[in-house]
């Protein structure tokens, strides 16, 4: 592919199975991407992580680096497909019908991709913009804080990072702190459970006392903007046998955060039946002030509400020195990680267009 169609690049993109975990198949993504790009302007400059596991891309124009750049920065990992099997059409098909392209990452985020891939392609090369490619974005932005301990310092003035709103500006989201939280106990044979420690009842009573509210359960916060925080108890583990009294339980907690997390870490590690708790993933919220000139400025409309998944912005708002940082970008959020997803060629083509015309306005 050396042209720049942007319905033709979204498809190609939704054809490579790009899940998250699996370092390759997101580095030829990158790949392509770089390929169509500088097909069509062979002035922009690349710089590369040197991780082999968490590949990440910078696409630059070639300006002063000291000029404040807007920044696109775009996940290529998706959700698995675990279910193909109960899609209407293969979710790596990339069916273009019905006015969609369907298929696994349409609108998360390979339509928001090619939209911002577009955008640069268009710029002047004196006008400061760059892109930034991420892997791992679905399991804990584990490819942009890799990317962000490098570009820390780099001159931000503002960031876009193209999720699936449905061409709206969203100013923030809440945080996400995922724990794995495990009891221990003493393992007896199930005939005679009195002469061990069953971990599962354990984690079990931790479970319910954190659902129960009030002044003993999980202390969750809540933030006039980002609303109340979240949990869910979405792994759970214990046991290898129905005839040994389990020595051993765990469960992995999804929780979404307004603030720094330390309230609800402190928690599961002062109830009395926990023996370990590990954080796998730890992401600050984000908030962005509408009354920001730039954002003031955008050519969308500005949602009064806060996205409720988490994004890329969770790191490089912290490394972008202030700069306005918003989410904003083609797709529909219902159809993030569910069956049969698509994105609308027509939102696709928006973004272009709007991109288009953010680029020229930073010129």
């Amino acid at each position: 592919m050396t042209s720049l169609d942007p319905v033709d690049l979204v498809r190609e993109l939704v054809r490579r199975p790009t899940v998250s975990g699996a370092p390759r198949p997101q580095r030829d993504a990158m790949g392509l991407v770089t390929e169509v790009l500088t097909a069509v302007a062979p002035h922009l400059q690349r710089r590369d992580g040197d991780d082999p596991d968490q590949p990440w891309r910078l696409l630059t124009t070639p300006t002063d680096p000291t000029r404040p750049r807007l920044l696109f920065a775009c996940h290529v990992d998706t959700v698995p497909a675990a279910d193909a099997g109960q899609w209407a059409r293969d979710p790596f098909g990339a069916d273009h019908e019905d006015g969609r392209v369907w298929g696994r990452g349409g609108s998360d985020m390979k339509a928001g991709l090619v939209a911002a891939v577009a955008a640069l392609a268009a710029a002047d090369p004196e006008t400061p913009v760059g892109l930034l490619l991420t892997s791992d974005e679905e399991i804990g932005s584990k490819g942009a804080a890799v990317a962000a301990r490098a570009l820390a310092g780099s001159a931000t003035g503002a960031v876009v990072v193209p999720e699936a709103t449905g061409n709206e500006v969203v100013l923030g989201h809440r945080g996400a702190l995922w724990l794995a939280v495990r009891t221990a106990g003493r393992a007896a044979h199930g005939s005679t459970p009195h002469l061990g420690h069953n971990a599962v009842l354990d984690l079990v009573a931790v479970l319910a006392r954190a659902a129960a509210g009030g002044g003993g359960g999980l202390p969750l916060a809540t933030e006039p903007f980002l609303g109340t925080e979240t949990w869910n108890p979405g792994v759970v583990a214990g046991g290898t046998v129905p005839n040994v009294v389990p020595d051993a339980a765990e469960v992995v907690v999804d929780m979404r955060t307004v603030g720094d997390g330390a309230a609800l870490q402190a928690w599961w590690r002062a109830q009395p039946e926990v023996a370990e708790v590990d954080v796998r993933v730890d992401l600050p919220p984000l908030r962005t002030d509408g009354a920001d000139p730039w954002v003031r400025g955008l050519p969308a409309v500005v949602r009064s509400e806060p996205a409720t998944y988490f994004t890329d912005a969770s790191v490089l708002g912290a490394v972008a020195g202030g700069a306005p940082v918003v989410v904003w970008g083609p797709g529909t959020p219902a159809v993030m990680h569910a069956r049969d997803e698509y994105v609308e060629v027509a939102e696709l083509e928006q973004a272009v267009r709007v991109f288009g015309e953010v680029v020229s306005r930073w010129a």
